[in-house]
C-alpha cells in the first residue's frame, strides 16, 4: 500500500492498461497532475461524513442544527484565515475557487484604480484584471531583471494594485512575494497573490510577506468540494460591489433602496457551501501540520524529476527564469515534434501516467516561449520515486519506439482505437443510478462533449458514443454518449 505525507482517497487505485506493462494489465495509478486538481485527504472526506448528517441552513437559524452548522462554518473560516497568516484586521470569504475569488477582488478595486498584472499568469489571474483595464509587464530573463522592470513600471504610474503568482502553475517558480511587496507599498500599490499553486507545497503568511490579499483553491489542496477563499484587507471588501446580489448580504432591504453588510457577509449571498468549507479548513489544518516535510519532499521529487528529464535527449524543460528560488513541484515540459495530446494519451493509456497537456490555461507564457502545446507532471502528497521512473520510462520508450496501441483524435483529445480496458465499477453504478432515473448516461454525455442533449437526441447518439466509450459492454456501450474532458 502506497504511503503518503497524509493518507489521500484513492491512492492505492489500480488503472487498466492497453497493453500489459512487465507482465501486469494494470497498475497503480500515477497521478501527476496535481496542479490541476487534487484528491481529498482522508481526513477530509472523514469530516465531511462526519458533518452531513448535521447539515442545515447558516446564520439566522434557531434550530440546533443551524447552530452547529454555523459553527463549523465560521471555524472553517478562521482555519483558512490561519492558514494564510491572517492579519488581526484581515478578514476571509469564502468562494468557490481561486477564478471566483480574484473577480470577486476586481469588482472591490475602487472605480479608475490601476492594475499592473504579468503575462506569465494563469487566465484566474489574468482575465480579471484584462477586464479592469490593467496594464501587462513583460517577464525578463531573469528574476532580477523583472523586479527591476516592476520597480520601473511602478514609477511610472500611479498604480493602485499588483497581481503575481505565488507560484506559476507551468513551471512551480515565482517572484519573491516579500521583495515584490516592498517594492510595491513603496509605490502606493497593493498586492494579491495567487497561492492556487503555492498553497498545496509551502506556508504562506499574509501577516510575514507583508501581501494585501491571497486566493487559493480548496480542489487543489485536497479539498475537492467546491470551496476556496480570498483573504485580505477589509477596506475595498467592506466598500465594494457585492459580488452577488441575494439573501444574507444584506442588513435591510426597501423597495428603492438596500443596505448592505460588511465584508464577509457582503460578498456570500445565497446559502453558502457549509461542507466546501468545512472540507476546506480541514485540509488547511492538515496540511499546514506537516508544512516542513511537505517542502522537503516537493523538492527531492522535483530534483528527481527534473534531473531525469534533462538525461532524455528529445525532452526540453521549460523554465521562466534561471535564478528562481524553490520552485515548487510543477514541472512542464515538451517533445518538440511530437503531439503533446498524443504523448499524454500514450502514457495514461500503456503506462498508467496521469499528466496534463495543452496549454495549461497560461496562453501568454507558452507563447512567449515559443510553445503551441506542452505537457506537466505536477507532484502532491501521494507522488512517489517509483511514478517519476514510470514517467520517465515512458518518455524513453515513446522516444525509441513510438506507442504500442494505435491513436485516434475523438472529441479533440487522442484515444486509444480499439480500446479494451475495462470501465471502473464506480462508473458504471454511476451510470446505472442516471439511467434508472431516465437520464442520459454518464458516458453518452462525455461522449457528447458535455453537451445536454434531450433524451431521444442521446438515444440517437448512442452508436456514435460506443465508438468513443472502449471497453464498455454491449449494453453499456448503446446507452454511451460523448465524453468530454474537465
Amino acid at each position: 500500500m502506497l504511503v503518503s505525507l497524509l493518507p489521500l482517497l484513492g491512492q492505492d487505485t489500480e488503472v487498466p492498461l492497453t497493453h500489459p506493462l512487465d507482465g501486469a494489465t494494470s497498475v497503480p495509478y500515477a497521478n501527476l497532475d496535481y496542479a490541476a486538481s487534487a484528491p481529498a485527504l482522508a481526513a477530509v472526506a472523514d469530516a465531511v461524513d462526519r458533518a452531513l448528517p448535521l447539515y442545515a441552513s447558516v446564520h439566522r437559524g434557531a434550530g440546533y442544527l443551524s447552530q452547529v452548522s454555523t459553527a463549523l462554518y465560521e471555524q472553517s473560516r478562521q482555519a483558512v484565515a490561519a492558514f494564510v497568516g491572517a492579519r488581526r484586521d484581515d478578514v476571509a470569504i469564502i468562494t468557490r475557487n481561486t477564478t471566483d475569488a480574484l473577480n470577486l477582488l476586481a469588482g472591490c478595486v475602487p472605480e479608475g484604480a490601476q492594475v499592473l498584472v504579468l503575462d506569465i499568469e494563469h487566465h484566474a489571474n489574468l482575465l480579471p484584471w484584462q477586464r479592469h483595464g490593467a496594464d501587462v509587464l513583460t517577464a525578463k530573463e531573469t528574476v532580477t531583471a523583472t523586479l527591476n522592470a516592476l520597480t520601473s513600471a511602478l514609477a511610472t504610474r500611479n498604480y493602485r494594485l499588483v497581481a503575481i503568482t505565488g507560484a506559476s502553475n507551468v513551471t512551480g517558480e515565482s517572484l519573491p512575494v516579500a521583495e515584490v511587496v516592498q517594492v510595491a507599498h513603496a509605490a502606493g500599490a497593493r498586492v494579491v497573490v495567487d497561492a492556487a499553486q503555492l498553497a498545496p507545497h509551502r506556508l504562506f503568511s499574509l501577516a510575514e510577506t507583508g501581501a494585501d490579499y491571497v486566493a487559493l483553491s480548496g480542489h487543489k489542496l485536497y479539498a475537492p468540494y467546491g470551496a476556496g477563499a480570498l483573504v485580505g484587507r477589509r477596506d475595498w471588501l467592506d466598500e465594494g460591489t457585492p459580488y452577488l446580489a441575494g439573501g444574507g448580504a444584506v442588513s435591510d432591504v426597501q423597495v428603492r433602496h438596500t443596505t448592505w453588510e460588511p465584508a464577509p457577509q457582503r460578498h456570500e449571498a445565497g446559502s453558502p457551501n457549509v461542507i466546501g468549507a468545512l472540507a476546506l479548513g480541514v485540509a488547511c489544518t492538515q496540511v499546514a501540520q506537516v508544512a516542513d516535510r511537505l517542502a522537503r519532499h516537493d523538492t527531492v521529487l522535483r530534483d528527481h524529476l527534473v534531473t531525469g528529464l534533462e538525461a532524455i535527449d528529445g525532452v526540453q524543460v521549460l523554465r521562466l527564469w534561471p535564478d528562481a528560488a524553490e520552485p515548487v513541484a510543477v514541472v512542464s515540459f515538451t517533445l518538440p515534434g511530437h503531439d503533446a495530446g498524443l504523448v499524454a494519451a500514450y502514457l495514461s493509456a500503456e503506462h498508467g501516467v496521469g499528466v496534463r497537456d495543452g496549454r495549461f490555461c497560461a496562453h501568454p507564457l507558452l507563447a512567449a516561449h515559443g510553445v503551441s502545446a506542452g505537457l506537466r507532471a505536477s507532484i502532491g502528497l501521494g507522488t512517489t520515486t517509483e511514478h517519476l521512473d514510470r514517467l520517465l520510462r515512458g518518455l524513453r520508450d515513446y522516444l525509441a519506439h513510438g506507442p504500442r496501441a494505435e491513436y485516434e483524435v475523438v472529441a479533440g483529445r487522442w484515444q486509444p482505437v480499439d480500446d479494451q480496458r475495462a470501465l471502473p465499477q464506480a462508473l458504471a453504478l454511476l451510470q446505472d443510478l442516471h439511467a434508472a432515473a431516465g437520464a442520459p448516461s454518464v458516458l453518452a454525455t462525455a461522449a457528447a462533449g458535455g453537451a445536454c442533449l434531450p433524451a431521444e437526441d442521446a438515444v440517437q447518439d448512442a452508436s456514435a458514443a460506443a465508438d468513443a466509450v472502449q471497453g464498455a459492454s454491449a449494453a453499456e456501450a448503446a446507452e454511451a454518449a460523448p465524453v468530454a474532458g474537465p
